[in-house]
């Protein structure tokens, strides 16, 4: 079993709260990242899938179909957009890192699997200090 991972970058903003508490109630539970204005950050996203070399080839899965993936999948449709607002797949739930790593997986593993890979992790860093990794249910 080999394991091999992709990187990709985005930039989005987003706002953790709960809308049936007071602002006051938000900020106390999420601090800064409650701020109603929105905030940003600079994320970092990992991908990594694990199969078996494939002898003609050479690879696990072609890089270039992953990226193709994640492109179309996830990065066009989170990059430079507001996660709360604009992203579907984001929805009615809290947008927290932990959750925008978790639909990430739902977004890609099918794909990842019709190209002959097995989703192994996705790694979302939302700063240099905290990042989220996921490894399926």
């Amino acid at each position: 079993m080999i394991y091999i991972t992709r990187r990709e970058r985005f930039n989005a903003a987003h706002r953790v709260s709960r809308e049936e508490w007071s602002d006051e109630k938000n900020y106390e539970v999420f601090g800064k990242c409650a701020n109603k204005n929105w905030h940003g950050h600079n994320f970092d996203l990992f991908v990594t899938v694990k199969g078996e070399v494939n002898p003609e080839t050479g690879f696990v899965i072609n890089l270039k179909e992953l990226s193709e993936i994640l492109k179309h999948r996830i990065i066009e449709k989170i990059d430079h957009k507001n996660l709360n607002l604009d992203v579907d797949f984001m929805r009615g739930l809290m947008t927290s890192t932990e959750n925008l790593t978790i639909q990430i997986w739902k977004q890609i593993e099918q794909p990842i699997a019709e190209i002959g890979g097995q989703l192994h992790s996705v790694k979302v860093y939302e700063s240099e200090n905290n990042f989220v990794e996921y490894f399926g249910n």
